[in-house]
């Protein structure tokens, strides 16, 4: 589902000398996070102007807060970060396929560019389940690429859940 875009079939990020898979390594640390702090393993950066602007990771339990998925609290970051809630120009990379309500956000923001690792067949708001941040009845689009590191980003989460099972708790 690798969508290609740019100049010469470069993606964004590869026109600034970083690749896709590159900046998904940095949502993957998020991911390891969540993992260590005993949250669903799910990170997320954004990235501006070839630069990190914002990095979270789901926090959920942390602060008993159902919209504290990585998405969220990223572009909260991100948008303290541009001074502004608009976060054009700007790529989302995030380990899992957003959820309805991260789509949702997604659009509000106004992000262009989506990329995930590994899809969500119960919750996928991107390309699974729905299509939100492409349904043309909204008034913002966003590119969605879908599948990068997608083993290693599929591979926390089965190893989380697996513990979680595990320990009887999910």
């Amino acid at each position: 589902m690798n969508v290609a875009g740019g100049e010469g079939g470069l993606t964004p990020a590869e026109v600034f000398g970083i690749s896709d898979e590159a900046w998904m390594r940095h949502a993957l640390g998020e991911a390891q996070a969540a993992f260590d702090e005993d949250e669903v393993p799910v990170g997320a950066v954004i990235v501006c102007g070839g630069r990190m602007i914002a990095s979270a990771h789901n926090q959920r339990e942390t602060l008993n807060d159902p919209t504290a998925h990585a998405e969220i609290l990223a572009m909260t970051q991100a948008a303290d970060a541009m001074q502004s809630w608009r976060l054009i120009d700007c790529t989302l990379y995030v380990t899992l396929e957003p959820c309805p309500m991260c789509a949702g956000a997604i659009v509000q923001a106004r992000i262009p560019r989506v990329v995930y690792g590994t899809t969500d067949p119960k919750g996928g708001a991107c390309h699974t389940l729905y299509n939100i941040t492409n349904d043309p009845r909204l008034n913002h689009q966003a590119e969605v690429v879908g599948g990068v590191l997608q083993a290693e980003c599929r591979d926390i989460l089965q190893a989380f859940f697996g513990r979680q099972r595990a320990l009887g708790k999910k």
